[in-house]
């Protein structure tokens, strides 16, 4: 079965970081671009960073711009979003997906992807 896992996700105060992991099972992450997505209590899905399948690009939303960062470490098949100075309003369940394109560009649009994972929730409050 192909599919993606979220790990890494938990309870933090405001300021404090945590690094989320998307872990890919049967299929190699190398072909894909993978993207995070988050959905906030009462609001809709948002795409917030992706990566290439290369790695040579990325693109972050803005409101997590110079706070988050992804990378992909594809001999561990997995791809991370490190992020630092998390704010309450980053509170969600954030989401991993996976699209088949070895393109140089990915999209932060929930439509091109085809491997979602479950989620895993973060939380940051005082």
């Amino acid at each position: 079965q192909l599919q993606v896992v979220e790990s890494g996700g938990g309870s933090v105060q405001p300021g404090e970081s945590l690094r989320l992991s998307c872990t890919a099972s049967g299929f190699t992450m190398g072909g894909y671009a993978v993207g995070w997505f988050r959905r906030a209590p009462g609001k809709g899905r948002e795409g917030i960073s992706c990566i290439t399948s290369s790695g040579d690009a990325t693109i972050y939303e803005g409101s997590v711009k110079g706070r988050f960062t992804i990378s992909r470490d594809d001999s561990k098949n997995s791809v991370y979003l490190n992020m630092t100075g998390l704010k309450p309003e980053d509170t969600a369940v954030y989401y991993c997906a996976a699209e088949p394109n070895t393109g140089p560009r990915c999209g932060l649009v929930s439509m091109r992807y085809d491997y979602w994972g479950r989620g895993t929730q973060v939380t940051v409050s005082s």
